[in-house]
């Protein structure tokens, strides 16, 4: 009933009810047939199941798989790493905070909340979430502008609600498992943000540094430079803080690499004097800086600029504001926020997880900062994200599970209750000297540069293009800049994807010492084990040029895609499969056109006087074949495979009454296969039933329950330890090695997707051999 109903439908919509992908009536029972892949199955595959649901929720919470093994040589170093930590983030978080335009004690709430939530959702032992750099300038620049249309809007509850939206959206985001949009983000898009980001910090700080006054260090960096040159003459005091700082930060850190590297044996101990250089620095100007202002009970009365009071506790605790007013005056900057937490956070954590030899789940992550940014705000916390430097402190440190975040977050609520009347003093000088020194390794070194350069040419103009707009205009541009043109030079490769015709070679294996100095092997001497190899006619992947490649057979021909087959590039690859094959073929009727006037504009011919067939063009052999490698290939769209169709048409013409056969190897992907199957591709259903008698299309088989070797994980295939049937014998040596007995590999009821271009051409050959027989009888 169901199929007659369905029959009835496809009457009524002008489809052929016998148009059916199922091929299994024509094969008889037991035969080895592929089973298409339908909607029913695309949609299964979004239906959670009970496997599914729990490995789900294993993911949310991976401090499960870990916790329960917590053991004391692990605390110990957890420990440690935390509280080490602990004396960088302090001095830093306040530091940042005033980048943020936000009092200082605003960094320390944000740090304490990064550090006690991450742990629980974490998948890296190594990275640190709280107050950072580039986030906290960004914030600020929000503040900065948003006051100037809202003018009565605090930059506190501008930036907790910056924080709040953001983390909804990261949260989600991690829910719904989209970590992999981060993959968009290339590596040369995040140095060059970053590099310039550090450049327009640090020059946002030099007049802070010098304590030269009114430099607008919001301003574009050019113009902070500019600026602070002209105003070197009203330097003051606070130059000596800051210089001395700054000075002292990397005198500390270059003793210790130096005495690490002369006493290897006490490296350890030199890198945590290295580490806790910030902590020595910040207490011997707050040391210096009560010993000038002892006596003063006001910040604004200092001899030089300084923090001044820092209230103790948490003093900020509500929740954020969240009305209309509020999101709109933020809405603008929510992207920029968004992609500046994603970009520090995933890229520093899964650089640490290369490092250290682990994977971290860029979803996961980005539901440990969602959760971080959500909750924060309720302490008066403002976007946090994964800090470089404090992640390498704590990778180097010996930080063995994300718990040492928990000991760092005790010793930022230490300094929240018991060390904030210490902080009155801190020159604000030295903090913008421990703002430059950090951001410092945020720019990439030239050799990094020149890497790039050896690599990818255009990834440099890319890298420096990101860098100037930063410079020149604003860090949010510059994030722009870099992703736009990286996404637009993807997009362009992929349109402009060469894809590559292929010559066959017989390729023999000999010592590498036998060939050494220029020698060659005479084909007298070579091993008798030799194999097919298919190389790219046009000689551009650098193989020898002295190599003789040859035409796989004549009329026949291999296209190997480079880099998939859509909608995008479609057209390119079909327009070089055209040009070269009618260059290098002729139309099966030379005498199709008797007339001049029947001859279509594009094909004119040759001008009146000539003969209408030349020698070249009557030498040249007609088109039998096409074998497309799609090994690339992992998805084809309408529009590839229409093009594909239409190709199909176009040679059809050209070469009737002739027949050309098209082949396909490689073909991977289900959805694929059953695109290629639709448009009329991989079966040939009167040929097939007709030639069963005789044998038919050679397939590739493989072995089952053979000996040679260990049987392959079932998710592969089993030709991996078999041999390929390609002619109706079977060699001695192979029936031994497989054993048992041989099963197709792919479904007899497509006869033209193949294993490989080698089974394909055997295909071609021996139905070519069937076609010349058949012709001369």
């Amino acid at each position: 009933m169901t199929s007659t109903f369905g029959d009835r439908v496809k009457r009524f919509l002008g489809i052929d009810p016998e148009d059916r992908l199922d091929d299994s009536a024509y094969y008889e029972d037991g035969s080895f047939l592929e089973s298409e892949v339908s909607t029913k199955d695309f949609l299964l595959g979004f239906v959670p199941t009970g496997a599914g649901i729990s490995r789900y929720l294993h993911e949310l919470f991976p401090f499960l798989g870990w916790i329960f093994h917590y053991n004391l040589t692990w605390l110990l170093g957890d420990l440690i790493a935390g509280i080490t930590v602990g004396f960088v983030v302090v001095p830093q978080g306040m530091a940042y905070a005033l980048l943020a335009n936000l009092p200082p004690e605003y960094g320390l709430y944000t740090s304490f909340v990064g550090f006690i939530l991450y742990w629980a959702f974490a998948t890296s032992k190594d990275i640190t979430i709280g107050t950072v750099a580039v986030m906290s300038t960004i914030v600020g620049n929000i503040i900065t502008n948003v006051q100037k249309v809202h003018p009565d809007l605090a930059a506190e509850v501008i930036a907790r609600s910056l924080a709040l939206v953001s983390g909804i959206v990261l949260l989600f985001f991690g829910v719904i498992r989209i970590g992999w949009i981060v993959e968009f983000i290339p590596l040369v898009a995040i140095g060059a943000f970053m590099t310039g980001s550090a450049i327009s910090i640090a020059a946002g700080q030099v007049p802070t540094l010098m304590g030269i006054s009114g430099v607008n260090s919001r301003a574009e960096t050019y113009n902070v430079i500019i600026d602070t040159l002209k105003g070197l003459p009203r330097t003051k005091l606070d130059a000596a803080m800051g210089l001395s700082a700054l000075f002292g930060l990397y005198f500390i850190r270059w003793f210790c690499n130096f005495m690490g590297r002369r006493y290897p044996n006490r490296q350890k101990t030199w890198f945590f004097l290295s580490t806790l250089r910030m902590a020595f620095v910040v207490i011997l100007f707050i040391l210096v800086s009560w010993l000038v202002n002892r006596n003063v009970s006001k910040a604004s009365n200092a001899k030089f600029k300084i923090l001044g009071t820092v209230p103790s506790g948490f003093q900020h605790v509500g929740a954020p504001r969240f009305d209309k007013e509020v999101l709109s005056a933020i809405a603008s900057d929510i992207p920029t926020t968004i992609i500046v937490l994603l970009i520090e956070h995933i890229a520093i954590s899964k650089s640490f997880g290369r490092v250290n030899n682990y994977i971290i789940n860029p979803s996961q992550e980005l539901v440990a900062i969602g959760f971080t940014n959500i909750f924060g705000p309720f302490l008066g916390g403002y976007p946090a994200t994964g800090s470089f430097s404090r992640t390498a402190i704590k990778s180097k440190a010996g930080v063995r599970t994300p718990l040492a975040g928990i000991f760092t977050a005790v010793v930022v609520l230490l300094a929240l209750y018991a060390l904030t009347s210490v902080f009155f003093y801190i020159p604000s000088a030295s903090l913008a000297a421990i703002i430059i020194h950090a951001v410092g390794d945020l720019i990439t070194p030239p050799k990094e540069v020149y890497r790039y350069w050896q690599t990818s040419p255009l990834e440099v103009v890319i890298f420096f293009a990101g860098v100037f707009v930063s410079i020149f205009t604003s860090i949010e541009n510059g994030i722009y800049t870099t992703i736009c043109v990286s996404l637009a030079v993807l997009l362009f490769r992929t349109a402009k994807s060469p894809g590559r015709f292929l010559g066959k070679v017989d390729v023999f294996t000999v010592p590498r010492d036998s060939v050494v100095g220029g020698a060659s092997v005479s084909r007298a001497n070579a091993p008798g084990n030799s194999h097919p190899a298919f190389l790219p006619l046009d000689r551009l992947d650098l193989t020898n040029p002295e190599v003789e490649l040859h035409s796989p057979a004549p009329g026949v021909f291999v296209y190997r895609f480079g880099e998939g087959l859509n909608y995008v590039n479609c057209a390119r690859h079909l327009d070089n499969l055209t040009i070269h094959i009618f260059k290098h073929t002729r139309r099966t009727q030379l005498d199709k056109y008797q007339k001049i006037g029947d001859r279509p504009w594009n094909d004119p011919g040759p001008r009146r006087g000539k003969p209408a067939v030349d020698d070249d063009t009557a030498s040249r052999p007609t088109l039998k074949a096409v074998i497309l490698d799609f090994s690339a290939v992992n998805f084809v769209d309408a529009t590839a495979t229409q093009a594909l169709v239409d190709l199909r048409n176009q040679f059809a013409r050209y070469a009737e009454p002739d027949h050309v056969e098209w082949h396909f190897a490689g073909v991977g992907n289900r959805w694929t296969k059953r695109a290629l199957v639709v448009a009329g591709f991989g079966r040939d259903r009167g040929a097939t039933s007709g030639e069963k008698g005789s044998g038919g299309p050679l397939i590739a088989v493989g072995g089952v329950g053979g000996t040679q070797g260990e049987r392959a994980a079932p998710t592969e295939v089993d030709s991996k330890r078999a041999d390929d049937i390609e002619t109706g014998e079977i060699s001695p040596v192979s029936s031994a090695q497989v054993g048992g007995r041989l099963v197709p590999i792919y479904g007899i009821n497509r006869p033209f997707f193949h294993v490989d271009i080698e089974t394909a051409l055997k295909n071609v050959t021996q139905n070519l051999q069937g076609r010349t027989g058949s012709e001369s009888n």
